[in-house]
């Protein structure tokens, strides 16, 4: 039998970077930021996506044009990946809009979860109501960002 006395009292203090303990100047203007940095990323993803077509296209001699891979998902996956999970926490088009991601505890993005996070946002795109969830939730977090466990904010000054 297992001695429980005390038990109902332990408490296991929140993690500190949830909404609740943030300033609310992290908070600021995020949603506008994010969808600036959309548009940034989006456009650096298909730069990306059309070079590695055309290198692609050029080192099958042409043979591969019809047959290749819708190639778009596979560069924003790694994308966001290794740019969020890097030292900047953060893809360039948030570094240019002030933003970074970090997971819910304050820890810096795994690559996976990062591009995870991706993934959930794409699908997200396909149901436009699903960003509504962001105006009523703590930290202007996108339904994407809670099934990643991750949260946005502004650079710290």
């Amino acid at each position: 039998m297992s001695d429980l006395r005390g038990f109902d009292r332990w408490t296991m203090p929140g993690p500190a970077y949830l909404p609740a303990n943030l300033p609310p100047a992290a908070f600021s203007g995020v949603l506008f930021r994010r969808i600036m940095a959309f548009i940034l990323d989006f456009i650096l993803v298909s730069i990306f996506s059309v070079a590695i077509w055309f290198a692609l296209a050029f080192l099958t001699l042409g043979l591969t044009v019809l047959i290749l891979p819708p190639i778009f998902p596979f560069v924003a996956f790694f994308y966001n990946g290794l740019t969020v999970s890097g030292a900047q926490m953060a893809t360039p088009g948030m570094r240019a809009m002030d933003l970074e991601m970090r997971l819910i505890d304050g820890e810096r993005v795994p690559f996976l979860i990062a591009a995870a996070h991706a993934v959930l946002f794409y699908l997200s795109t396909m149901f436009p109501p699903i960003f509504l969830v962001a105006l009523v939730t703590d930290g202007k977090r996108c339904l994407h960002d809670i099934l990643a466990g991750v949260i946005i904010t502004r650079r710290p000054f």
